[in-house]
């Protein structure tokens, strides 16, 4: 086992822990926008610093091509990426890489909130 597998371990749990809290509350298949707005207020609760919607600018060759935003960042250290889906995908793999690639950070959480039972998913840059 790598050292990468455990980046960020206690703040992944906080965030995997809230995620539950807000499943419990609020139940699962809701839009993903009512699980992120919860989730925030929830780490928020909890004393985490959290950005939400941050924008991102994405450059190539020294050209802004694009914006990038993030659903939410906790501790300025971990993205974290409510989804209410079958399952995750590569694509939504894929998608944090992206995101991980373009805000320098190492750690992306996919979180699940389609099932009564919350899935998630670490991804590691």
């Amino acid at each position: 086992m790598g050292t990468d597998e455990y980046l960020h371990k206690e703040l992944s749990q906080v965030i995997v822990g809230a995620a539950m809290t807000v499943l419990n509350k609020l139940k699962p298949g809701l839009k993903e926008k009512a699980d992120e707005n919860a989730l925030a207020i929830e780490l928020r609760k909890l004393g985490l610093g959290v950005e939400q919607q941050r924008l991102f600018e994405v450059v190539y060759d020294g050209m802004v091509v694009d914006t990038l935003v993030p659903d939410l960042i906790g501790e300025q250290r971990v993205i974290v990426d409510p989804k209410c889906t079958t399952d995750f995908t590569d694509t939504h793999t894929a998608q944090m890489i992206g995101y991980l690639a373009i805000t320098g950070l190492r750690l992306a959480i996919l979180l699940n909130f389609k099932d009564a039972k919350l899935r998630w998913k670490r991804v590691v840059r």
